[in-house]
């Protein structure tokens, strides 16, 4: 059974029955899930999570669906990693990574997506689709195929040609469109008006966004049912930020962890950070910008959540920064080198933020910390092309090697 109540309005608070629909008719605030948080907690214990398989679905009571079968591709239960290495690099005493770039298709996408095609099933869609900046493209293809159902998928035509491929292998219609992500999207709301399709992101965007609450839940199970201190987390329409808390939030709510809640602290690429910069000039008002970063999954100019995101730092007592694109491939690098994960150039904004923050002393050093890793670094090898050291090449030799090694000032002469 569903615990579900309905959809109400962020805004006015109007309650509207479960249908693929994402505004409220009255004052066109975006609809969010409620939940009957009384009957989850009666339903849903520690044991009865620890129970079952290692999945983002552990959690289901505390997600929008009602079918007993959903559509999944094993995501979720990522790694969180205590990355002592790069906690000593910082200065912090306990530095944990929730290490996404594992899942399925490389992204946190997956969570989401899982949610959003269980949904449109059960509404009896038969075209799944989807505006993307590249990982959900390929989270959605992916999906599609396990479903058994078409998928129609729209990117701006400059992407990393990893994402690319990485749809274009599952078989969907991929559409690149000339223009950035917000073009991609304004599109895609007026196919959603004229299409009878599953837009994941558009008329399903109440339900999808929910799958991201499971990072916090997994983060919470894998700290021993608690929360961390303070979380950073890379933001591009600010729904990712939001859901983390929203997720912390719930599972107080219903007794599986202490109240304590987590400062939230968002990270963005300096080119294209107007939830940063609205939080830096104190101010709830986002600013669109037109995206100039390599950064690309990040690129959002306009933030569909960037006010929600804002009340989120107000409410836990964190913020926001943003880093210039040199410091997001220095972010990359240093992850690599001192905890041994590729991740892609939205991990290098989180660990280029937490860096920043940590300099600034924003951050508690003796606390828990956590910084979310949302997709893998195979999949934006362009950004460090110039960036690392060229491959020594010798002839097949003894000799060759040694003088090589002598020549890089790796052994004595």
């Amino acid at each position: 059974m569903s615990n579900i109540r309905g959809l109400h309005c962020r805004e006015c608070g109007r309650e509207y029955p479960i249908a693929p629909t994402y505004f409220c008719e009255f004052c066109f605030g975006p609809l969010e899930v409620s939940y009957d948080y009384a009957a989850i907690a009666r339903q849903l214990t520690r044991d009865r999570i620890i129970s079952r398989p290692l999945t983002m679905w552990r959690y289901r009571e505390l997600l929008p669906v009602a079918s007993e079968t959903v559509i999944e591709i094993n995501t979720g239960f990522t790694p969180l990693v205590e990355a002592k290495n790069l906690a000593r690099r910082l200065g912090l005493e306990r530095l944990y990574l929730k290490n996404d770039c594992v899942n399925p298709t490389y992204s946190f996408k997956d969570r989401v997506v899982s949610v959003a095609v269980t949904k449109a099933l059960e509404f009896g869609f038969d075209t799944i689709a989807c505006a993307s900046t590249g990982n959900l493209a390929m989270s959605v293809a992916a999906h599609a195929a396990r479903a058994g159902k078409r998928a129609v998928v729209f990117i701006p035509s400059d992407l990393e040609l990893g994402k690319i491929y990485g749809a274009l292998v599952f078989n969907p219609l991929l559409v690149a469109i000339e223009g950035t992500y917000d073009d991609v999207n304004r599109l895609c709301s007026e196919i959603a008006d004229s299409y009878p399709w599953a837009f994941v992101n558009i008329n399903l965007r109440p339900y999808y966004a929910e799958g991201s609450k499971t990072l916090a839940f997994e983060t919470a199970e894998q700290l021993g049912w608690q929360a961390p201190d303070q979380v950073v987390v890379p933001m591009a329409s600010g729904s990712l930020f939001t859901k983390i808390w929203k997720g912390f939030n719930e599972l107080a709510q219903i007794g599986l962890i202490p109240p304590r809640r987590p400062r939230m602290w968002g990270a963005q690429a300096a080119g294209c950070s107007p939830i940063a910069t609205a939080y830096a000039q104190r101010t709830f008002t986002i600013r669109p910008v037109h995206p100039n970063t390599i950064a690309k999954s990040l690129a959002i100019g306009n933030p569909a959540d960037g006010y929600y995101a804002l009340k989120t730092m107000e409410e836990s007592g964190g913020g926001a920064a943003a880093v210039p694109d040199e410091a997001i491939i220095e972010g990359i690098k240093l992850l690599a080198e001192t905890e041994g994960i590729f991740a892609e150039t939205a991990g290098g904004v989180t660990i280029a933020v937490l860096k920043h923050l940590v300099e600034r002393g924003v951050l508690a050093r003796d606390g828990t910390t956590v910084a979310y890793l949302t997709g893998n670094g195979l999949k934006t090898m362009e950004a460090l092309d110039g960036q690392l050291a060229e491959p020594v090449r010798i002839r097949p030799t003894l000799a060759a090697f040694q003088a090589a090694f002598q020549a890089r000032e790796l052994v004595p002469a």
